[in-house]
C-alpha cells in the first residue's frame, strides 16, 4: 500500500502468508474468501485503483486455492509438506505478479503503441520485467516457508479444534 503501483504487488509476502494460512484453515476456497475481503479493505485505502486491487486480490486468493489443491496441500494436525507449500505459494505469487504487471503495464503499453494515445502512467522497462519475474517467486517462496513454519510449529494443533 505504501509503494507505488504496480511495484507494491511484487512485495506481498504478508498477504501471501495470510492467504496460504486461510487456505489451510478453511477448506476449498478459504484463500479466495480472504483475498476478496483483503481486496475490499485495500480498495477502500486507494480509491483510484480500488477496483483493480479488489479484482487482483480476489484472483490471487483463487490462484492460491488452486495451487494448494493442485499440490494436494491440506492443513492437518500432522503438518504440511514444506517443499510443496513453498512451490505452491511461489508459483501463485509469480502468476499474480505477471497478471497484475501485464494488466497495468504491458497491455496499456501495447495499446499506446497501437492506438497512439497514452493510457497509463507507468512505462514498461526491462528492469521492471526482471523485478516481476524474480521478486514474485522469491517473495512467494519466502511466504511459503514462513507459512509452513508457522503451521508446523504453532498452528497445526489449532486446526483440529476448529
Amino acid at each position: 500500500m505504501f509503494l507505488p503501483f504496480p511495484i507494491n504487488f511484487m512485495f506481498i509476502a504478508l498477504e501471501a502468508v495470510l492467504l496460504a494460512l486461510s487456505g489451510l484453515f478453511i477448506k476449498n476456497i478459504g484463500a479466495t474468501y480472504v483475498g476478496t475481503v483483503g481486496g475490499l479493505l485495500t480498495a477502500l485505502g486507494s480509491p483510484g485503483l480500488g477496483m483493480f486491487t479488489f479484482i487482483a486480490l480476489t484472483i490471487y486468493g483463487a490462484i492460491v486455492d488452486i495451487t494448494l489443491f493442485t499440490f494436494k496441500i491440506k492443513g492437518s494436525p500432522q503438518g504440511v509438506n514444506r517443499n510443496r507449500l513453498i512451490a505452491a505459494i511461489a508459483i501463485s505469487t509469480m502468476l499474480i505478479g505477471i497478471i497484475t504487471y501485464s494488466a497495468s503495464v504491458i497491455i496499456p503499453d501495447f495499446l499506446t503503441q497501437t492506438i497512439g494515445t497514452p493510457t497509463f502512467i507507468i512505462q514498461r522497462s526491462w528492469l521492471l520485467d526482471i523485478m516481476v519475474m524474480f521478486m514474485g517467486p522469491a517473495t512467494g517462496a519466502t511466504a511459503g516457508y514462513a507459512t509452513a513454519y508457522l503451521w508446523n510449529k504453532y498452528l497445526k494443533n489449532i486446526a483440529q479444534t476448529l
